[in-house]
C-alpha cells in the first residue's frame, strides 16, 4: 500500500487535467498553427505557461486501482502485477487463466 497523500495528490491531478483539458487543447492549436501571426503564437505560449503545472496530462501516474502502487502496471486491467496475478489466481478476471505448456 503507498501512501495516501501519493494517491490523493494524483487523484487531483486527473480531475485538474480533465477540468482544463479544453482550455489546454485550444491553446495547444493555436501554438501549432503555423498560419497565425507569431504575435497570437506568442500570446498562447505565455497564456499556456500561466495554466497550472498538474494540469497537464503528462503529469498524472499510473497507478494501482487496488493498491496505489506506481510501478509494474497493465494498462488494459489498471492493476499492478501483483494483483493482477492474485486475482487472476482466484479467477476474478474473466478470460485470464494461468498458462502452462
Amino acid at each position: 500500500m503507498s501512501k495516501v497523500s501519493s494517491v490523493e495528490r494524483n487523484k487531483k491531478r486527473e480531475r485538474m487535467t480533465k477540468a482544463k483539458a479544453a482550455t489546454r487543447a485550444t491553446l495547444k492549436a493555436k501554438l501549432m498553427d503555423r498560419t497565425a501571426t507569431p504575435e497570437e503564437r506568442f500570446e498562447a505560449a505565455l497564456k499556456m505557461a500561466e495554466m497550472p503545472r498538474n494540469s497537464s496530462k503528462v503529469r498524472v501516474r499510473l497507478r494501482c486501482e487496488l493498491t496505489g502502487r506506481p510501478r509494474g502496471n497493465y494498462r488494459k486491467f489498471r492493476l499492478c502485477r501483483n494483483k493482477l496475478r492474485e486475482l487472476a489466481s482466484l479467477g476474478q478476471i474473466p478470460g485470464m487463466v494461468k498458462s502452462s505448456w
